[in-house]
């Protein structure tokens, strides 16, 4: 087998992040801020984005997910700079759903379906990551996880199933948590946790706040060391 040398300036081009939080905080929309996206969902409801433009693929099914890699990781998808994954949690469960009713085999034991679900969507989340020249915007919801040992509860990457909300998080360089906050004058924002804390599983990187704007591409710039002073974080007064 022939070895392909590559090199690390190469691989930190693009940033690959995944970011989670609950039902309408904004993740959605937060991929309006990414340099030039595509979108690959299977969410019909894309409100949120009704005042943008942005290229949309639907996923019902597994077969769709792996068509859609292969467009946006070809000569089609050339023009696209960010594939945003929308959301990880979503097109699992349509996955998921399909094994359901489609069961393989014949077996239709609950296990079964959430194996095939694995087994087809681990792979394709990796496929995502790393297509080449493109950055990674990949959406998950959260849940509160208590961990085994130690008792302590905190949210974390959602998935359905016990085989990929583990793992899902190490296959990504930087994971932020989307919340919303609140100034002391009782005004609501929203804004992206880059630093974990006793309650919120997060991992980045020093150019970054532990609070930053939604703003993807201030932050792709930010990592990729394209912002020579870093911003002041999130204002939380007014």
């Amino acid at each position: 087998m022939a070895i392909k040398f590559t090199t690390t300036k190469k691989g930190g081009e693009f940033v690959k992040v995944l970011i989670y939080g609950q039902s309408g905080v904004g993740k959605t929309t937060l991929a309006a801020t990414a340099p030039n996206p595509i979108i690959i969902s299977s969410e019909k409801k894309l409100i949120s984005l009704k005042d943008f433009n942005i290229p949309v693929i639907l996923i019902e099914d597994h077969k769709d997910l792996k068509e859609a890699y292969e467009l946006v990781s070809g000569s089609k998808g050339k023009k696209f700079d960010t594939v945003v994954v929308d959301s990880v949690s979503d097109i699992a469960e349509t996955i998921l759903a399909y094994f359901k009713e489609n069961p393989v085999d014949g077996n239709t034991h609950p296990k079964a379906a959430y194996g095939h679900m694995a087994d087809h969507l681990g792979p394709l989340i990796k496929k995502f990551r790393d297509i080449p020249g493109k950055h990674n915007y990949t959406i998950a919801k959260s849940k509160m996880i208590e961990d085994q040992y130690t008792n302590v509860s905190m949210f974390s990457p959602s998935l359905p199933g016990k085989v990929l909300p583990g793992n899902i998080s190490y296959e990504f360089d930087y994971v932020f948590a989307m919340r919303i906050g609140e100034t002391e004058s009782g005004k609501k924002f929203r804004y992206l946790q880059t630093q974990p804390d006793i309650q919120w599983m997060a991992k980045g990187v020093e150019s970054l706040n532990a609070i930053e704007k939604p703003d993807l591409t201030n932050i792709f710039n930010k990592i990729l060391g394209k912002v020579e002073k870093p911003e002041k974080e999130a204002d939380t007064k007014e």
